[in-house]
């Protein structure tokens, strides 16, 4: 039901970790934060810590995505952008399918119930394999689990920042 992929805010999205240098050409491996990693092959620019890098090459090794970025034309250029992230404005996130949503447009939506009753907001997304869980956290701290469940999530509200659930009853 979500796609991972991380949030700087509504600016840009975190697509990838530059990791250690490739060679001594320039190129530098990155490691993938998307599920997309296909988009990597026709992008001609990226930002690295807020500033645009024209990309120069770009080919896959494994699992993980060599690059090389214009004005870097060697393994000690390359070297100095080891650990920082890849980003795009949140315009440029690929296109998602009806009732798809990105792991950072869940996060800090407001949780309601069916009769308009506030749970909290929420927090975080856990990956269980079978369905996400939306971790929502109340005003009082107290955490509720929401099993990403269309028996359960009855709306989600990207623009009104909110979800309407119906939990099953708690036996207590």
């Amino acid at each position: 039901m979500t796609r991972l992929s991380q949030s700087a805010a509504d600016r840009h999205i975190i697509i990838g970790r530059i990791g250690a240098a490739h060679g001594i050409r320039g190129e530098v491996r990155v490691n993938p934060m998307t599920d997309f990693p296909e988009r990597f092959h026709d992008m001609t620019a990226v930002y690295v810590d807020n500033a645009l890098l024209e990309i120069e090459s770009v080919r896959y090794h494994g699992d993980k995505i060599l690059m090389k970025f214009k004005g870097y034309e060697t393994r000690n250029d390359a070297e100095t952008l080891k650990g920082k992230m890849l980003s795009v404005p949140r315009s440029e996130a690929m296109p998602l399918n009806e009732g798809e949503y990105y792991t950072f447009d869940i996060i800090g939506l407001d949780v309601v119930d069916v009769d308009g009753n506030a749970l909290g907001k929420v927090t975080n997304v856990l990956e269980t394999g079978s369905n996400d869980v939306y971790v929502v956290k109340s005003d009082e701290g107290k955490e509720i689990l929401v099993p990403a469940l269309k028996a359960v999530v009855k709306e989600i509200n990207i623009d009104e920042s909110r979800m309407v659930v119906d939990l099953p009853e708690v036996i207590e």
